[in-house]
Order: structure tokens, then sequence, then C-alpha cells
């Protein structure tokens, strides 16, 4: 297995310009999160089926010759497992690539196994056992050993011809256009984030705080990920979702009480507490007109079994007249994702500004019609407060 470690902006170039003529490109990336909100770049690998590059991000300032390639609709980008892939070339290119075909979604629909791994996929389709020993590796720091370049490379170099087996067999059974929709699904999501003020839809037991506390979360949630987004840093290290809970919960009025909350560190108090003290000040003297509504779950709807038991039922409908695996046209969280659409006031996906995943891209046409008629405030069998 033969690579080059690109790390000049001219060697780029002159990469570039070797593979500027291919029609499908393997592609990969590494890169490291561990205390940062976004994740950090370190390589990206490509291969052409005759060159191979470890494009070092670190190193490398003018990345644009690359990041024409990707956007090059022209060219079919092929990775594996794609979603934290396209999360880091939004992040540090600007971008998201397309069009591209990723080789899990492939191996799910042809029953090959449903979320399978890099190395198992090989394993099966080309009897190669991968090393995984260097997946643990701080991609940023430098210099990378001969072993991490060799374990970077390897995810490029079995890729390829793991995705020309996929590919026809995909083909032949005419579901190319749901895994290219798929993965624009999935692009799509990553350029809708969850506005700062609606953050505290996401915390875990949020639903049994009275009105004022429900308001202090709420504060507090946008604060936290407001802050997270500012600094880059993960959420959890701007305050910990129980401390948040228990903050909210309890409406401290002075600095000895947030110290009695258990995981409050004393570092964090210092950096932040009188503005989180102020920020409980405002739920607690506010008038409970002006606390958000209280939070709903889909158990506390009396017709909420029999909807799901009905959605899935039309799921292994629609899986049998397409010979789609039912487990890759809608899980749960999918069907509960539509339910919340269809009865929540406050509804996430909707202040994403995206629509349920089951009536998006290529899950619309196969969906959308049943749904509308199951889904009908007129004559349908369930109420929606939204139209399709």
């Amino acid at each position: 297995m033969q690579y080059d470690l690109i790390n000049t902006k001219d060697a780029l170039h002159e990469y570039c310009a070797k593979i500027s003529e291919a029609k499908v490109l393997a592609v990969d990336t590494e890169f490291v999160r561990t205390r940062t909100l976004l994740p950090k770049l370190g390589l990206v690998q490509v291969y052409d089926g005759e060159h191979l590059g470890l494009i070092d991000t670190v190193e490398i300032n003018d990345l644009s010759p690359l990041n024409a390639i990707l956007a090059d609709t022209k060219v079919l980008k092929v990775l594996h497992s794609c979603s934290e892939d396209l999360e880091a070339f939004r992040a540090n290119l600007g971008l998201i690539p397309s069009p591209i075909f990723d080789t899990q979604i492939a191996a799910g629909l042809l029953q090959i196994g449903p979320s399978i791994g890099y190395a198992n996929l090989i394993e099966k389709l080309q009897n190669v056992v991968l090393d995984k020993g260097e997946s643990r590796t701080d991609w940023i720091a430098r210099p990378l050993s001969t072993e991490q370049l060799r374990y970077a490379a390897a995810d490029v170099y079995y890729l390829l011809p793991a995705y020309h087996q996929l590919s026809e067999q995909i083909e032949s059974k005419g579901m190319t256009e749901i895994v290219l929709s798929e993965v624009a699904c999935i692009g799509q999501k990553k350029t809708h984030t969850l506005p700062p003020e609606y953050a505290y839809l996401n915390i875990a037991n949020a639903w049994k705080l009275s009105p004022k506390s429900r308001l202090a979360l709420k504060l507090l949630a946008e604060w936290r990920l407001q802050r997270a987004r500012e600094k880059d840093i993960a959420i959890n290290f701007v305050l910990k979702e129980q401390v948040m809970v228990s903050i909210a919960m309890k409406l401290p009025s002075h600095v000895a009480q947030l110290s009695a909350i258990d995981g409050f560190l004393p570092r964090d108090i210092r950096q932040h507490g009188d503005h989180l003290l102020q920020l409980v000040s405002r739920a607690s003297q506010a008038d409970e007109s002006e606390c958000p509504l209280k939070i709903k779950r889909l158990i506390d709807f009396r017709e909420y079994k029999k909807a799901l038991s009905d959605l899935k039922q039309l799921c292994q409908e629609v899986s049998k007249a397409n010979d789609i695996p039912i487990e890759h046209l809608a899980s749960k969280k999918q069907l509960n994702q539509w339910l919340k659409w269809c009865w929540f006031e406050i509804d996430e996906t909707e202040k994403m500004k995206l629509k349920p995943d089951i009536i998006s891209g290529w899950r619309a046409s196969l969906f959308t019609p049943k749904l509308r008629t199951l889904f009908n405030n007129d004559t349908g069998r369930y109420h929606a407060l939204r139209d399709l």
C-alpha cells in the first residue's frame, strides 16, 4: 500500500491535479474532538485507485484545491458512515461534499449488516483484517508516525474496492438514488442548528419542572449553548447538564446555594456563578405567563401507542412493497420524530427548519401519501398540528 503525505501547498496542488480526472474518489477524515464542540480536522485521505494522498490539514493553510474537488458534483465521493466526516468538513472547510455514496448505508440496504463498521465490512467483503490500533490517535499532534499514516491510508485503500462491490449490487436493485439521497439528508441536517432559545427542549427531565424552573432552564440552556458555540467548548465542559437541571429546580439566590449543588465545581462557580444567578433571578421574578409551555412527552398522548403501532404497520407494508429492509426505512426514533412534529406545539425539528425524516428525501414519495390519509384533521385517524 503506497501513499503520499501531502503537507505543503505545492504538493496539494500537484496531488489534486493528478486526481482531477477521477470520477470516483474514496475519502475519509481523521479528526479530534475531546473538549471542543466542533471536530478539529487532522487529515483528509483521498484515493482514486492509483494515487493515495494523506492531506495534512494542520500543516496546509490553503486547502482550496481540495475544496474544489470535494464540492465538484461531477465527482462521486465514497465514505463509510459519513455523518461525523460531514461535520468535520463543514466545521473546518466550510462545505458539505456532494454527491456521496456511503458504504455503510449501502451495506445496510443489502442486508450485509445494520450500521456495520468499516473494519467488519472490509473483512466480510475482502477477507482482510484491519489493524484498528491507532483509532485513538491524537491526529492534531505532529509528527504522525508511520503506523498512524498506514492506518489512515488503509481507511481509503480498501474503501474503493468495497464501493465497487457494493455499488454493482445496489445498482442492480435500483437503490443507488436511495443511498445518495440518504446522505444528502444527513448533510442537510448538518447545516441546520437548533436556535439557542430552544436548547432546553433536549434536556432530560425538563418535563418535570415547574413553570419558573422551566424558564430558568431555558435561560441557562440558551446561555450554555451560546457560550459553547462562541468558545468552541463541548457543552458539558461549559456546564454539566445535571448541574444545570439542579440549578433550575432549586432556583438558588446566592453563591452559597450554588456551592451546595452536587457536581458544581468551585472553579466554575467563580467563573460563571454571578451570571447564572442573574439568569435564575430573572426566572424567579417572572410572571408565569412569561414561562415556557409545559414540555410534553409522547407517552402523555392517549393515542400514542396506537399511532406508533399503525406507523410500524405502515413501515412493514412499504418495506414489503419496495423490497427495502424495514430497519432502513424508519427507526422508532424517526417515527417518534414524526409524531412530535404532528403533535407538539413547540417541536425541535420544526425549530431547526427541517421536516421529519420520513417525509424527507427518498422516503417522501413512499410515506407522504399514506401519512396524509392517516394524519388528517378532517378524515384521518389522528390529528396533526402541521400540514404535509
